[in-house]
Order: structure tokens, then C-alpha cells, then sequence
């Protein structure tokens, strides 16, 4: 089917729930396109002008929004605000009233894909004296020029808020139908909603293919780009672009995780810190978290460490890094080092305050050689000989390799002791597999395994809460992308600060306000912005919530929009995997 506009597109994209059609929909969309536009149109469908590894964002809040419809329409500021209370969506608001607007038009144009990628793009680089209203301005003048169709999916992007149900997995097949079509053999069939394949496992390797090209480069721009010249095959890391991190699935016991693993195994400590993934380059060091955003600037002393105590002139290495007390040198609490991850001022007053060990357990890539598929061991060989441990500062985590179970035991049972958070058990045999939770890599901890849920609607307070938003309704994500609702959640959050560890309720109270799209008496749905961890007694079947599941007696342990965005909350099926597992 031929789009006059994109716009049209996104329409029949929103208009289907169907996985494969969506997939049949971008598909016809991107083989239409011309050539000078396929970038730009990938990054358009995921509903972004910069690259996923790129974390600038466009940065326009709802109330600037409201001023450029009422710029570009002429409606009264109060009529717009109210029916956005109504809706929550202000692109249905802008498509509304941009069929009734009372705003002379004699400047606008007709609006081209080149137009609205330029423009958007320019926003996060206006700064200075005047910025919010020349920022205002740009979505005024695309307002005035929209359709209401077009109008609708401007206000989306500019908010970072699609909405139309594209996930990661959909565009890549469609990626995939549209310029490999021939080598995946395929017939869709829309009117029963199916594929028919020529051969199954080639359709699979393929889409694997795309797959892993992505979790090599979090850009969609160059797979595309790639499969157009049939050279998938021949992407590789680049240094200074962040791979996604190989992930671990979970087990009960030492047994179980020998059965995934296999005889002998390398045990490793799993600290309570966060991810960090150090590339180098030209004597440039970047660094990276779990969720890809660039934390360089904020971990100075890391750069330092890193020059000073690793030998080479390209690599890339992945590792935790853990917070201690520069008094005590005793390990702090991820919450403590989390701070660190989003300051901009006085850093290296913060750096004294709460320093990191970095403790390192792989190695990706170094001087020029692709080490992803070389095996585990291999790995932490070379990355043994490059290091120069010193203790706060650059270590290797803490590990053994056995195959007697009572010995594994024993280093399990001794990380618990010390105040770990479990151990992580490696098969010594595998590659490194960017993105992927496999049997390699097992998680062992003594708990459920906690939940990275987002906020997605909240409720004011009785009494002396009144003030405050004290229950918390909380949404996993489905393949695509989807927010399903999971369960409420209001015990762990506290009145009082008693320690910095703790998050009370007036603290989520200031995140969440700003983000209220709708208000129905004392309950308001925010945009999915603040990302909780969440412990629980058990995972439930339950009809009262749209993942088909509820949380038992679920609890707060901390705030982790520092590490965590909607991107990687904790999907459906980990849940499942979870509900299973407990049984």
C-alpha cells in the first residue's frame, strides 16, 4: 500500500494491534522511500531525530507545547489545557484543534519529511537568552504548516511520545521484509494475519542477522543502511558507540545453574553497582552505562584510573562500578553512587565524596581485533595481562572456576556473607552475545529477583499526606513496547528521609507533578517518565491488570531513572519467566 505521508503511515500503524501488520505497514512505507530519506524516516518511526547510542533529547516540556498550538492555532490557552486534562495526548489535542483553528495561515507551506527532521533537530542546540520562546517558535511554525494528521505526530515527537506501538522487534522486521525480501522467502498474509516461509531456520538466521547488527551498533540508521548493501556480515563494534550488554537469566540453585552452564564453571561476585562499559580510542576514554548514556563527564577519576592502570590503545572492556565511603572504604548501596550518574555541577566535590572501585569482567574488543565471539576464557586471559589492579581503584571482580558444587557453594555463600548481592555463574566456553539473556550467563541471588517497573498513574494522599502522592500504579512493557499494568504500589516509599538511602513520598511527589497528563479526581495519569525497582513475595495471575499479572505485597527499594529508562523497564515475558520459575 502507497502513504501520500508519513503521517498517513503512522495512522495505519496506531490503527492495528497485529504485530505482522504493523510489520507490512513500515515495510511498504520504507520501500517507498526515497534513498536520501531512509535515515531519517528510521529515526521518524521510533519516534526520535538522534541515533538510540545518542541520548541527546529534544527537551520540550507539555506547558511549551501548549503556547505553540496556541501560537499556531489561535485557541485559547485554557481550551487547550483543558482538553489535554481530558485526553492526556496532546497530539489529539493539536490534531482537534488544528481542524479549528482561528489563526491566519498566510506563511505556511507544505511540510516535507527534510523539513520536520531539520527543524526538530535543531532544538536541543538553542541555548542562551530568548532559547525557550525561539524553541516555541520552531513547533509553532511545523504547527502552522500540519494538517491535523501531520499536527498529531509532530506534537508526539516533539514530546518523545509516539505512541503508535512500535517496537525494536517490529522495525527490524521490517528492515528485513523490505530490503532482504527475497533471501527471507516469505509470504504475508494479511487477511489471516500470517507469514508463510519457504525455510524457517534461514528466515530466523536472518532476522538474527539484523538483530545482532543492531545490538552492535543501538542504530537502525546502519542496519538499514547495511541491508540495502547486503553487508551485514560485516558490522563490527566501534569504539566509542555502546554495544548492549550481555544480560544473565536466573536460577534457584548452584545445581541448576551447573545444568545451564555446564562442568567447569567461572563464579563471579555481583556487587551492588552499576554497569559500566569503557571504550578508548585515539587516547579518548568513554564511558557508558547498561542503558547506553554517556556518563564520561561525571566519572573523571574513572578516565584517570583507566589511563593510568590499563595497557592499550583501543579497547573496549565491561565491568560494575561500586560506590564506597572515602572515610570507611566500606561499599555503599547503588543509591549512594546513583547521584553521580546524572550530576552536572561540582563533580569532583562529588567524586571525593563518593568515589568508585571499578571491578572488571570482560573484554569486547582490543587494538582493532573483534573479541565477541572468542571465548569467555580466552577473554578474561587477555584482560588479566592488560590490567594493573589497585585496590580502589581498578580490580577484577572477585571469581573462581570449579566444577565441584560444594566449592561453588562455599563462594555463594561467601558473597552473601560479605554483602553481595548473589553471583553470577559463566559458562567458560561462550561468546559474548551483545543484548542477550542465554544459559551462559546465570544470575544466583537468595531473593525473588527484584522488578524495574515504571509510574504510569499515582494518588493523592488522605489526611497529613494529603500533599503527596502516596500509591503508585506500575507498568511492565510487552514486545512492543507496550505499557501493561502490573500492580499499585505505595509501602517502602517514606514520610521522613530517616537515611539517604530512603525515597519518600514528597520526593516523588516533585518528579511526578510535572509529568500529570490527566487529573480524574485524586487520581492523575503521568507520562511514563520514573522507573521504580520493586520487590514483592510472589508474582500472581490476576484479571485487575492489563499484563494478566499482580505483585504480591510488592515494595520500593529505590528510584532508577538514573540507571533505567522506559526502554528497559522489565518486560512481559521476564515476568512470566519469574511467575513460572516460582512455581
Amino acid at each position: 500500500m502507497e502513504y501520500k505521508t508519513l503521517a498517513e503511515a503512522y495512522q495505519a500503524i496506531e490503527n492495528t494491534s497485529k504485530r505482522l501488520e504493523k510489520t507490512s505497514i513500515i515495510s511498504d512505507l520504507l520501500k517507498q522511500t526515497k534513498q536520501k530519506e531512509i535515515s531519517k524516516i528510521i529515526l521518524l518511526l521510533q519516534g526520535r531525530v538522534f541515533p538510540n547510542w545518542d541520548k541527546t533529547s529534544i527537551g520540550i516540556a507539555s506547558k511549551l507545547v501548549v503556547k505553540a498550538i496556541n501560537k499556531a492555532t489561535g485557541i485559547d490557552t485554557k481550551k487547550i489545557i483543558d482538553k489535554f486534562k481530558k485526553t492526556g495526548d496532546l497530539g489529539l489535542v493539536a490534531e482537534q484543534f488544528t481542524k479549528k483553528k482561528t489563526q491566519a495561515t498566510l506563511f505556511s507551506e507544505s511540510l516535507t519529511v527534510e523539513k520536520v527532521f531539520k527543524s526538530l533537530k535543531k532544538i536541543p542546540t538553542i541555548e542562551g537568552t530568548g532559547s525557550v520562546d525561539k524553541k516555541m517558535q520552531i513547533v509553532s511554525e511545523l504547527l502552522t504548516s500540519a494538517s491535523p494528521l501531520e499536527a498529531k505526530y509532530i506534537v508526539r515527537t516533539v514530546l518523545e511520545e509516539l505512541r503508535v506501538g512500535i517496537s525494536k522487534g517490529t522495525l527490524r522486521d521490517a528492515i528485513g521484509w523490505a530490503f532482504l525480501e527475497k533471501k527471507l522467502n516469505f509470504t504475508y498474509k494479511q487477511e489471516y494475519n500470517i507469514i508463510e516461509l519457504e525455510d524457517r531456520d534461514k528466515y530466523n538466521q536472518i532476522m538474527q542477522l539484523l538483530q545482532d547488527a543492531f545490538d552492535l551498533t543501538n542504530d537502525f540508521t546502519l542496519v538499514t543502511t547495511a541491508a540495502i548493501n547486503n553487508t551485514l556480515h560485516t558490522i563490527k563494534p566501534e569504539i566509542g558507540k555502546p554495544i548492549n550488554p550481555m544480560l544473565c537469566r536466573k536460577e534457584k540453585n548452584i545445581e541448576e545453574a551447573f545444568k545451564r552452564t555446564g562442568k567447569p564453571a567461572q563464579f563471579e561476585y555481583k556487587y551492588d553497582g552499576f554497569r559500566m562499559q569503557i571504550h578508548k580510542a585515539n587516547n579518548t576514554i568513554t564511558l557508558f552505562t547498561r542503558n547506553l548514556e554517556n556518563i564520561t563527564t561525571q566519572f573523571p577519576e574513572v578516565v584517570d584510573i583507566i589511563t593510568t592502570h590499563v595497557k592499550g590503545n583501543s579497547f573496549i572492556i565491561d565491568g560494575e562500578a561500586v560506590g564506597f565511603d572515602a572515610k570507611t572504604g566500606k561499599a555503599k548501596p547503588f543509591q549512594h553512587i546513583s547521584q553521580r550518574i546524572k550530576r552536572k555541577y561540582d563533580i569532583q566535590e562529588l567524586a571525593k565524596k563518593i568515589p568508585v572501585e571499578i571491578n572488571l569482567f570482560d573484554i569486547l574488543h582490543y587494538e582493532g581485533k573483534n573479541l565477541l565471539k572468542t571465548p569467555l576464557q580466552e577473554r578474561m586471559d587477555l584482560l588479566k595481562k592488560i590490567i594493573k589492579e589497585e585496590t580502589k581503584k581498578i580490580v577484577f571482580t572477585k571469581s573462581i572456576i570449579t566444577d565441584d558444587d560444594q566449592i561453588a557453594q562455599q563462594f555463594y555463600d561467601d558473597a552473601l556473607e560479605e554483602g553481595m548481592e548473589g553471583i553470577i555463574v559463566k559458562d567458560l566456553k561462550t561468546i559474548y552475545k551483545p543484548g542477550g539473556r542465554i544459559d551462559a550467563w546465570i544470575k544466583l541471588k537468595p531473593v525473588m529477583e527484584p522488578l524495574d517497573l515504571v509510574i504510569v498513574e499515582a494518588e493523592w494522599g488522605e489526611g497529613k499526606r494529603s500533599g503527596w502522592f502516596t500509591s503508585f500504579v506500575l507498568a511492565c512493557r510487552d514486545e512492543e513496547g507496550n505499557l501493561l499494568t502490573i500492580g499499585k504500589v505505595g509501602t517502602g516509599v517514606k514520610e521522613k528521609k530517616e537515611s539517604d538511602d530512603d525515597l519518600t513520598f514528597e520526593e516523588l511527589t516533585v518528579l511526578l507533578k510535572p509529568l500529570i497528563e490527566v487529573e480524574e479526581g485524586r487520581t492523575v495519569k503521568v507520562k511514563p517518565n520514573i522507573v521504580l525497582e520493586i520487590n514483592y513475595e510472589e508474582i500472581q495471575k490476576s484479571p485487575s491488570y492489563t499484563s494478566g499479572y499482580a505483585l504480591r505485597f510488592p515494595r520500593v527499594i529505590r528510584n532508577r531513572t538514573d540507571e533505567r529508562d522506559i526502554t528497559n523497564i522489565s518486560d512481559l515475558e521476564l515476568v512470566e519467566e519469574f511467575y513460572f520459575a516460582q512455581k
